[in-house]
């Protein structure tokens, strides 16, 4: 089969189309992230102009220009939404439909490849912005659209799988909150405080020597104590939690871990340790309750009074958990360590998906 190198431009329209009638809200708006999916905006959307948001329809391409060489492109088939004005859009033309599959470009525009592309081009430029006009001069090696076709229907069946898993998950996670909004309305709720001893354990003797740090995703993670004396930093070890308080605000959530590992790790002075007091609490179901999405948005409005962002140790001892029986408690858990893991999995899933495009296309050029 002989390949056709066409030029994109002759096959795609830019889209200007905006919402300058305010026909649409806040609630349609979008971003587009580093994994090619369309997401909900990070920031506080509350009174932004939507006039100069752009209207998305299904059939649409989207990408960020200073990001689109790190996979900040997406392909809309979920309906109408607004993006930033300064997203580029565009769309197949009539012409382009015939001979192009959009979900083949979709997945040739996502490429690594095509990514350091896109570095090449803009290298030495002071402009590093790939425009609409730099995406038209892309020569793409065109297979005819039955191969385009053949391909697609393998990369739509793995996403089909990916989605069906996706779907279990939010059934999951519906469970997990009805629960956890039954006890949190007829439990009795105890003040951080009243059930855990804070720790101040510090590094003097240089017997540990991981540094750690902890993310809004209530993990730990390497870290790097920047030539600062280890002595100084605060041992954790099995069944401990740390908090970063200073990043509650930042982040708007409380980056906290539980340490379940037997060999001690290190954390910056900063952090808040602490340990559970008594046996009708377990540590993993602390770790659960703040990794509720309202327990973070608390914790964030109790920053209200702080210039740093941070939040006092003093008012988070004295937020609130409710406290069931150790075996509710555990059910809890138990229930919400499958959710942990189901999302890890989605996340390989999703990586596995990404990572065939390439081989796809191959397929597809090599046919």
């Amino acid at each position: 089969m002989a390949l056709n190198n066409i030029r994109l431009g002759d096959y795609i329209e830019p889209s200007t189309a905006n919402n300058k009638e305010l026909k649409y809200g806040s609630e349609y708006i979008v971003g587009v992230n580093s994994q090619g999916i369309f997401t909900d905006p990070k920031g506080n959307t509350d009174g932004v102009d939507l006039q100069p948001y752009k209207i998305v329809k299904n059939g649409a391409f989207v990408y960020t220009p200073t990001r689109i060489n790190l996979g900040s492109i997406a392909y809309r088939t979920q309906g109408l939404c607004l993006v930033s004005h300064l997203y580029i859009v565009f769309y197949l033309t009539d012409e382009g439909k015939e001979v192009i599959n959009p979900t083949w470009l979709y997945m040739y525009l996502r490429r690594k490849e095509f990514g350091r592309e896109i570095d090449f081009r803009l290298f030495g430029s002071a402009r590093p912005e790939f425009s609409f006009s730099d995406i038209c001069e892309t020569i793409i090696p065109l297979p005819d659209i039955e191969a385009q076709n053949k391909y697609v229907s393998i990369y739509n069946a793995m996403v089909v799988n990916q989605q069906s898993y996706e779907r279990g998950l939010e059934d999951l996670k519906l469970v997990l909150d009805v629960s956890l909004e039954k006890y949190k309305r007829n439990t009795k709720k105890v003040a951080l405080s009243k059930i855990t001893n804070e720790i101040d354990v510090r590094n003097f003797n240089m017997e540990v020597s991981e540094v750690d740090g902890v993310n809004k995703d209530k993990r730990f993670m390497p870290a790097v104590a920047s030539g600062d004396d280890l002595s100084k930093y605060k041992i954790v070890k099995k069944n401990q939690l740390a908090c970063n308080l200073m990043h509650v605000g930042r982040d708007v959530a409380v980056p906290i871990a539980l340490h379940t590992n037997e060999d001690p790790i290190i954390v910056s002075p900063a952090y808040v340790v602490f340990q559970i007091n008594t046996e009708s609490v377990m540590p993993q179901y602390v770790l659960m309750w703040f990794s509720r999405t309202e327990t973070d948005r608390n914790a964030w409005f109790m920053c209200d009074n702080n210039i740093r962002g941070g939040m006092e140790k003093k008012r988070f001892f004295e937020m609130e958990i409710p406290v069931p029986s150790i075996p509710e408690q555990r059910a809890l858990v138990e229930l919400f360590e499958a959710l942990s893991l189901r999302r890890s999995i989605n996340e390989k899933l999703k990586t596995q998906i990404k990572d065939i495009c390439p081989i796809l296309i191959r397929g597809s050029l090599e046919e």
